[in-house]
């Protein structure tokens, strides 16, 4: 073929100029892909600004949106796909190896209220990362470990499945329990042992809170499991005290966290009408209390309560574990109410010295409360007006913050007072 075509095109030149058909071929430019690549893409780029500007010139309105959509999804995705991926898929599940973390974010996928929740699904990959973190040799009372049973009985509690919640945590316990007994004494400079050992203290705590709900009605149980909370911080608290902490030891609870322990058991004797065992509960907690701390205002009307509601039983009925009580008889009723009214002034201007940012709605709804209870006070003593004064003080207050049961327990109150004070006129 080449050699035919040689000769054609050398007779169709060879008419005009003579030439060497050899020479002829040197003397062509040498062409190559890249200049003829190059226009094509010039070409290419031409026609699509060229449509752009068309488009541009026929819809202005509808062109900018569509870049400014194809702008921001694209924005989205290069920043906040990436954010997605570290912090909510990856960060959350560090502490895990990767097998355990997949069967975590499954677990989590199906125990979320919504179209995909599913108890059963979510309590299978629970137990699942269980058995793979112990496959991985994740240590079985890791906080990490921990964590995920507390929050298998969280699933059950959510789902209204309060026994087997129970049972979660009483297994939990009972297995830190023989933690301690076992092995704590070779954990003492590497802080698993305060670790364990203020697990069990939280474990007890909400056993104790679920314990004593509406839906478990076991008060024998609750007060069992707060009493051995409030002994257990207790005892180690004196023992540091006394024998110091050893190095390497770890921090214990801080003194809002005994003092909230000591408050769950006052709430629970206060519940079942045990105030004169709730009273000294929550003068220990005050104790623990920052002075700056609305939660203060709190304990001091809870101690204003109980003071004013306790009818404690004779001496010879209290238990021995009542030291403060065994051999002292029970104050009369007058002393009692006007150690209530002390406390709810002691309330009042202990809010009064609180300012922001220290001052919170606990504070507010402190006063409210207090400003009732004196209300309350006055009326056991026939003081009728003067007590629906404070009755509409503290309706007024709670109002204004947004109180609304001390709203509707003071505008109850008033009504009541109004009442007597008519059947008194009358």
């Amino acid at each position: 073929m080449f050699a035919r075509a040689v000769p054609r095109a050398a007779s169709r030149i060879g008419s005009h100029v003579p030439c060497e058909p050899v020479h002829a071929f040197t003397k062509l430019p040498s062409r190559t892909w890249r200049p003829l690549q190059q226009q094509i893409e010039r070409r290419h780029k031409t026609t699509f600004v060229q449509q752009a500007k068309e488009q541009y010139r026929q819809s202005p309105f509808m062109f900018t949106l569509a870049i400014s959509i194809i702008v921001g999804v694209s924005t989205f995705a290069v920043t906040y796909l990436p954010w997605y991926y570290r912090n909510v898929i990856v960060k959350p599940y560090h502490r895990f190896p990767e097998p355990v973390a997949k069967k975590l974010r499954r677990a989590l996928f199906y125990s979320r209220q919504g179209s995909n929740y599913d108890i059963r699904e979510a309590n299978k990959y629970f137990r699942q990362a269980l058995a793979v973190a112990t496959e991985e040799g994740m240590d079985p009372f890791s906080d990490e470990i921990l964590g995920v049973k507390y929050l298998i009985s969280h699933l059950f509690e959510q789902a209204g499945q309060y026994p087997l919640a129970c049972d979660v945590l009483e297994i939990m316990r009972v297995d830190c329990q023989r933690w301690m007994d076992e092995f704590s004494h070779r954990h003492w400079e590497d802080g698993s042992r305060s670790r364990v050992l203020k697990s069990m203290v939280q474990l007890n705590v909400k056993l104790g809170e679920l314990y004593s709900s509406e839906y478990m009605n076991e008060p024998e149980d609750a007060e069992k499991r707060y009493t051995e909370a409030v002994e257990t911080i207790l005892k180690e608290r004196n023992r540091r005290e006394k024998e110091g902490v050893k190095q390497g030891e770890g921090d214990w609870m801080t003194d809002e966290e005994l003092g909230g322990t000591m408050e769950s058991l006052g709430h629970h004797y206060e519940k079942f009408d045990s105030h004169y065992l709730a009273t000294p509960l929550f003068v220990q907690a005050l104790a623990l209390c920052p002075p700056k701390s609305c939660h203060g205002v709190i304990l001091m009307n809870n101690i204003s309560t109980c003071l004013a509601q306790q009818t404690p039983p004779p001496s010879s009925s209290i238990s021995s574990s009542a030291d403060s009580f065994s051999n002292a008889p029970p104050p009369p009723r007058a002393v009692l109410v006007d150690h209530a009214r002390q406390w709810a002034e002691k309330a009042l201007a202990r809010a009064a010295t609180i300012t922001p940012p220290d001052r919170d709605e606990e504070c507010d709804a402190g006063c409210a409360a207090a400003m009732h209870n004196l209300g309350e006070f006055l009326e056991m003593e026939g003081k009728l007006t003067q007590a629906r004064q404070k009755y509409e003080e503290a309706a007024a207050l709670s109002k204004k913050v947004g109180f609304a049961d001390g709203q509707a327990n003071a505008k109850e109150s008033i009504k009541r007072v109004k009442k007597l004070e008519k059947e008194l006129a009358a």
